[in-house]
Formats: C-alpha cells, sequence, structure tokens
C-alpha cells in the first residue's frame, strides 16, 4: 500500500500536485473553520446563557417548558453523526448559499454541528462562575442583563477562550469531513488523492497541515486564556 510512496515518480507527481492545490486548500480550510467558528458562537453563545440564567435559580428564571425545549434541541443537534447532519440540511444550505457542494456551502452544515458544542462550553464556562460574585452583583441592584454583560461573562473569559479553542479545533476536523461531500480544504484533497486516487503522499501531506494547524490555534487559545487570567496576574 505505501511501498512505493517516496518513489523519485511518486515524489514528483505529489510535489506537482502541492504547488498547484495545497496552497489554496488550505486557505480554504482557514476561511472555512474562521467563518464557521464565528457564526457557531454568535448563535451557541446566547444560548449557553441562557442555559444558565434560565434556570430555576439563574439570575433571569425562564419558563420551565422553554428550557427544556432549549435542551432538547441542543441535545439532538449534538447526538447527530456531522456525515449524517450534513445530508439532512442539504435542504437548507440550498435554501441560504444555492448549493450544497463546495467551500462556502460546507459552512451551513459546519455552524448547525458546531453551535450546539459552543452553548455547552459557554453553559460549562459559566457555571465555574463563583457564585458569591453573582449575588454581590445582585446585592448591589444590578439588573440580570448587567450581571450576565459585567459580571458573569467577564469573570469567565480564560474560560471561554479556552473552549472555543477547542470547538475552533472540533470544527477544523469537521472540515476535513465536509470533504467527503465537495466541501473544499485539505480534506477535499487528503479524500481526492488519498482515498480515490492512492497518492498517498498527497493525503499525508495534508494531514501533517491539519495537524499544524490544530497546534496553531490551541497555542493561540492557550496563550490568550493565560493572558486574560486575572487568578495568574495576583
Amino acid at each position: 500500500m505505501f511501498e512505493n510512496i517516496f518513489s523519485p515518480e511518486t515524489l514528483t507527481e505529489a510535489w506537482g500536485i502541492i504547488q498547484s492545490e495545497m496552497l489554496f486548500a488550505l486557505w480554504e480550510t482557514l476561511y472555512i473553520t474562521v467563518i464557521a467558528t464565528v457564526f457557531s458562537v454568535i448563535i451557541g453563545l446566547p444560548i449557553g446563557v441562557l442555559l444558565v440564567v434560565g434556570d430555576k435559580d439563574g439570575v433571569l428564571p425562564l419558563p420551565k417548558t422553554l428550557m427544556h425545549i432549549i435542551n432538547i434541541i441542543v441535545n439532538i443537534l449534538r447526538s447527530v453523526p456531522f456525515l449524517i447532519l450534513m445530508i439532512m440540511v442539504f435542504p437548507l444550505t440550498r435554501l441560504i448559499v444555492g448549493t450544497t457542494v463546495g467551500t462556502t456551502a460546507s459552512i451551513v452544515p459546519l455552524v448547525i454541528a458546531a453551535f450546539p458544542f459552543v452553548a455547552r462550553l459557554v453553559e460549562g464556562s459559566l457555571r465555574e462562575v463563583n457564585p458569591n460574585i453573582i449575588e454581590t452583583a445582585q446585592s448591589m441592584g444590578a439588573s440580570p442583563f448587567k450581571i450576565i454583560v459585567k459580571v458573569m461573562i467577564p469573570e469567565s473569559v480564560p474560560s471561554l477562550i479556552s473552549n472555543i479553542t477547542i470547538a475552533i479545533t472540533t470544527i477544523l476536523s469537521y472540515t476535513a469531513m465536509s470533504g467527503i461531500i465537495g466541501g473544499g480544504g485539505l480534506g477535499k484533497i487528503a479524500i481526492n488523492y488519498g482515498y480515490y486516487r492512492y497518492k498517498y503522499l498527497v493525503m499525508l501531506v495534508a494531514v501533517i497541515l491539519l495537524i499544524v494547524l490544530v497546534q496553531v490555534f490551541q497555542s493561540v487559545g492557550t496563550h490568550l486564556s493565560v493572558k486574560t487570567d486575572k487568578r495568574l496576574k495576583r
């Protein structure tokens, strides 16, 4: 299977593919990952906040039925495997983008798959906030909105950054799978050349680049999380 992977002919052919397609595929992967992460946070952050503040003991208790519905929706979307979810949301993707194939089209299922995950991560971060700080803000007459915006979210920034970093790396792995249905990026290169055409060296390079991207995102996220952690500055 891999016996001729480093033969002169294979190396020459792989280098030609890498020169002509790999750089653009890397850009597509970054584009998909960043855009999908931004939209996932935009949708997932307020849902995660609601899951915490809407509890019966939260700062803004919401109807139990509404909270139950939100939890069910989040759990269902998190439970569906990504490959199946991509196919299930074809009609929505076509409605929003106009097509179900391509780089931009893959963003829709990525967001739908990732925002429930982000919501749970945000929920976990906010639940780590010291309840004494929240009680102090309440005793001073702060409104629920001010408690959320000026106490809960600022206090959980390091944890939020750390969890969003996890979300980015998860979305990055999803982008590789989206290549199966025609999504662009390094996943498409790996599948088209490594799986369908047996050019394993090209697939190996694509995988290495994905690993490097994960390491870069993780390192940046960890640095920002540590830098914003007030406990480490005392």
